[in-house]
């Protein structure tokens, strides 16, 4: 009784579960029972009207109408078996593993950069830093070495000693010398090959001195005093007054005048023109561009964010070059996330840190599948090497080694997978060839085929991770579902149905008509033998073409030419050039100045409007056939398949 009991209960709760899971996702409609669910109708609905997805009645009930139709040609499509030609599953596949490369990238390395250099850009941090140099690919003992330095230099700071003093002493930045290390404020992104340092600046405490960086320059000892909101950018004009070889005090009530003018409504740009020193920028109005932050010394980066508004000017002011009064023209505030990306992920794209996430994603994919690997078969692969290794000629031993390399999720790659990655792998072998040992070179070759096999591994976890991949993958598969039946069922047939075009023919009789048509003969003379034009225009008025070309065509040295046109009435810009549709009119002579040549029109033959024959219109009429076996075709599926539609969960998708 007991364990009918708990039996009972158990069915009891997961009917609970099976039923919210339905409520959070309920079904919208199904076509022979297949369901179709809210989830993919709204994704849908919601990519393919953009802007317009209001969720209407009116827009959701004729993209239902749609969707419905949709399915049921994709549920035909798997019925006649599409789904398992070969050519069909080649063609997803390519497409899966396309959208897959770009997707994975996407989403675990771009999308995940972008918005931590977003996120860092809304604040300006004060840093100052003592540097070590070292080349970008220094190794073995260089790097000990300016490591050690680095932790010497530490470990005075740490016991208390002056930190700009012990930069004037240490530091290879050769700024270190004035600025004692201090670097004032700076914003993310920093430079290419400084990711570490911008990373290690934005998580630091305030005050706190940093283990050694290593950057493209070297190690850094790192502080952060402060941060700041961002400042953004200002685009800013100005006027100069140097004072270097000036009497200060002249300088100084020059530049009070400037101010006193601009107050009394002076033209700002005038005034530059006039009297700036600033010889790069005076005769542009003193314009300087966009201002952002430590680019420009800081009393003149401090006056230029100090103005308020577009259009006003700050108050004169003195840096090491001479006295200042900045205008601002505009400013450019942090913008939204959704505005930025674009820009943002250009940027990252050039930056080596996209290459760092891109080998750090590859560690993590190793961790989660339990990596392991036996390198020491690569010394049994090089030791077997021979003279055509860097070569074309050069191919995998066979039979292929059964030798594990290395397991991942508990898949064994061989030997002899490696061996036949490194032979496809043509390109890279004979770009190597001269640079590196083969030692070297299949050490780097290994290295690519564990990356290429991670990145393989989880792509084929990208629908599980990622239900909008998942999705636009479905979108790919049935797409190609939906074309092939199509191309069967309406296509084809109306191409290759000749008796089915003629009969459907002649239900569009009046639909495809000629207006009046005009059989013309076209004159060009050209510019050297214009003395014939007018000659030959009035012997056109009362004979034919031929007797007009019988007379004055008769010498090579006559440039004329003839080219015979139809032209229907109300179809063209030279068809209106005809003022009366009627055998014999002759138009008025023009020049083509691009072609040197003059031209008139004669009217040979007028043929009155009539019916297009089904050779004439056979383009716009397959295409009409074509819509009316579509017609036909998605209404046999229609009882074919019977579609239910779930009124009520249709009703709560409309905002009202």
């Amino acid at each position: 009784m007991a364990k009918n009991l708990l039996l009972l209960l158990g069915c009891f709760f997961s009917l609970i579960v099976f039923t919210q899971a339905q409520d959070k996702d309920p079904v919208l409609f199904t076509v022979d029972g297949t369901p179709v669910h809210v989830s993919e109708f709204k994704y849908i609905y919601s990519k393919t009207n953009g802007k317009n997805a209001d969720f209407s009645r009116a827009t959701l009930q004729e993209y239902l109408d749609l969707y419905t139709k949709f399915k049921l040609k994709v549920k035909k499509a798997k019925d006649m078996k599409l789904d398992t030609v070969q050519a069909l599953q080649e063609e997803l596949a390519g497409y899966r593993r396309q959208l897959a490369d770009s997707y994975l990238l996407n989403k675990q390395v771009t999308e995940k950069l972008t918005k931590e250099l977003f996120e860092r850009s809304q604040f300006d941090l004060d840093i100052s830093h003592i540097l070590f140099s070292l080349a970008p690919e220094a190794k073995g003992t260089d790097t000990v070495e300016a490591y050690r330095q680095a932790m010497d230099a530490r470990a005075r700071l740490l016991k208390g000693e002056n930190f700009a003093t012990v930069a004037k002493q240490v530091s290879a930045d050769k700024s270190a010398a004035t600025n004692g290390g201090h670097i004032g404020y700076v914003t993310a992104m920093f430079p290419n090959g400084f990711y570490a340092l911008e990373s290690a600046a934005y998580r630091l405490p305030f005050e706190q001195l940093s283990m050694p960086i290593r950057t493209s320059a070297g190690y850094h000892l790192l502080k952060v005093h402060s941060k700041r909101p961002a400042r953004g950018e200002v685009e800013v004009a100005h006027i100069l007054l140097r004072t270097e070889g000036n009497d200060a005090i002249v300088v100084k009530s020059q530049i009070d005048t400037i101010y006193s003018s601009l107050k009394r409504g002076t033209n700002f740009e005038e005034l530059a023109a006039k009297n700036s020193n600033d010889s790069r920028t005076a005769d542009k109005g003193g314009y300087v561009g966009f201002v952002t932050i430590n680019r420009f010394e800081q009393a003149f980066e401090d006056a230029a964010y100090s103005v308020a508004k577009d259009g006003d000017y700050s108050k004169p002011f003195q840096t090491s070059v001479g006295w200042h009064i900045i205008k601002r023209i505009s400013k450019k505030e942090i913008q939204p996330y959704d505005q930025m990306r674009g820009q943002l992920e250009a940027r990252i794209k050039r930056d080596a840190r996209f290459e760092t996430a891109r080998k750090a994603m590859v560690e993590d994919i190793k961790r989660e599948t339990g990596f392991k690997d036996y390198p020491n078969l690569l010394t049994e692969f090089s030791a077997n090497l021979n003279d055509t290794f860097f070569t074309f000629q050069w191919h995998a031993p066979q039979p292929p080694s059964a030798k594990v390399l290395f397991t991942m999720a508990k898949k064994a790659y061989t030997l002899g997978d490696f061996a036949q990655f490194v032979e496809n792998a043509t390109r890279q072998r004979m770009r190597m060839s001269g640079e590196a040992s083969a030692d070297a070179a299949v050490q780097s070759l290994y290295e690519e085929f564990v990356n290429e096999s991670c990145l393989r591994f989880e792509e084929q976890r990208l629908d599980q991770k990622y239900p909008e991949f998942k999705a636009l993958l479905r979108e790919y598969e049935e797409g190609i579902l939906l074309f092939e039946a199509t191309r069967i069922n309406v296509w084809d047939k109306a191409s290759q149905d000749t008796v089915g075009l003629k009969n459907y023919f002649k239900t569009l009789k009046g639909k495809y008509r000629w207006e009046d048509r005009a059989e013309t003969t076209v004159f060009y003379v050209d510019g050297i033998s214009k003395s014939v034009l007018e000659p030959m225009r009035e012997y056109a008025l009362k004979h034919s073409s031929e007797e007009v070309l019988a007379k004055f065509n008769k010498s090579d040295t006559i440039g004329i030419r003839v080219e015979e046109q139809m032209l229907e009435k109300g179809k063209s810009p030279e068809a209106s050039e005809l003022k009366e549709w009627k055998v014999g009119e002759v138009t008025i002579a023009k020049f083509d100045r691009q072609n040197n040549e003059y031209s008139f029109r004669k009217v040979d033959k007028i043929i009155p409007a009539q019916d297009k024959l089904l050779n004439e219109a056979r383009g716009y009429i397959i295409a009409d056939y074509q819509d009316h076996l579509e017609v036909q075709w998605v209404n046999e599926l229609k009882k074919e398949y019977p579609v239910k539609i779930e009124k009520a969960v249709f009703e709560s998708l409309i905002k009202k």
